[in-house]
């Protein structure tokens, strides 16, 4: 059903709802370009105490209707949780940028989406926090190099950083990576596991976190979290609570 409720400069359409939650697809203008999300929101967003706020970004050639089914907003009912739509590149499949360019065409939109939602919600700007998986995780990466005053945490899934892409800041990080992925390798995985390791100065304190898991500096306020799992390239069954117990342990106010 469509609605004429407007946030800020998104559009939106209500698609369904709950009692807990409501689900919009909401619409962004970005440098001439229609953008899409869909959100889903507690009631307890417009309640004026602040709650957390999850940016979500999916892999290449998926879609944010697929998307959502990775249950972020079920796993944290309490939290906005965005899931993005990525626009299509020339393959005709739906994508994000992982490095800067002269456009930067997602980084404008995460700013555009970033201004509505705090003017339609009350978002606690001590607790937004970015995810995504693959192509989504490469680009929740760039967001960690090029935004890094704005997100308390960050969870790259089966990603890697492109050697441009050079974090400077100190961030709690989470990945997880499969050890059979052979669409972006283990090692380049792994590599970028390094790097957060050596941004955040963590590597002298590691410590487990169950099978697979081991966090880097868990005593400290920028901790590296990385899962390796013996699957390929997938987003396991289990991410999205894990992901969620990590940002519910981080804020910037740490």
């Amino acid at each position: 059903m469509k609605t004429g409720l407007v946030l800020g400069l998104a559009s939106v359409v209500l698609i369904f709802g709950s009692h807990t939650a409501s689900a919009q697809v909401v619409s962004w203008q970005v440098d001439g370009q229609t953008r899409e999300a869909i959100v889903y929101a507690p009631a307890a967003a417009r309640g004026g105490e602040g709650v957390p706020l999850v940016l979500s970004f999916h892999g290449y050639g998926d879609n944010m209707q697929n998307f959502q089914h990775t249950n972020l907003h079920l796993a944290w009912p309490d939290a906005v949780v965005v899931y993005f739509q990525g626009l299509e590149t020339r393959r005709g499949r739906r994508g994000w940028q992982v490095e800067r360019s002269g456009v930067d065409r997602d980084l404008r939109l995460v700013d555009e989406a970033l201004t509505s939602l705090r003017e339609a919600y009350d978002i606690d700007e001590d607790r937004i926090y970015a995810t995504g998986f693959s192509n989504g995780g490469m680009f929740t990466y760039l967001l960690w190099a090029e935004r890094p005053g704005v997100f308390a945490a960050y969870a790259p899934v089966a990603a890697r950083l492109r050697p441009s892409v050079q974090p400077a800041q100190p961030r709690p990080v989470f990945h997880v990576a499969g050890e059979r992925d052979g669409v972006v390798r283990f090692s380049d995985q792994g590599a970028a596991i390094e790097v957060a390791i050596e941004v955040n100065g963590v590597g002298d304190n590691e410590t487990s976190c169950g099978e697979g898991c081991t966090v880097h500096g868990s005593d400290t306020s920028a901790p590296v979290m990385a899962w390796i799992h013996p699957g390929a390239h997938v987003y396991p069954r289990g991410t999205s609570e894990r992901i969620v117990s990590f940002f519910r342990g981080e804020s910037r106010a740490n």
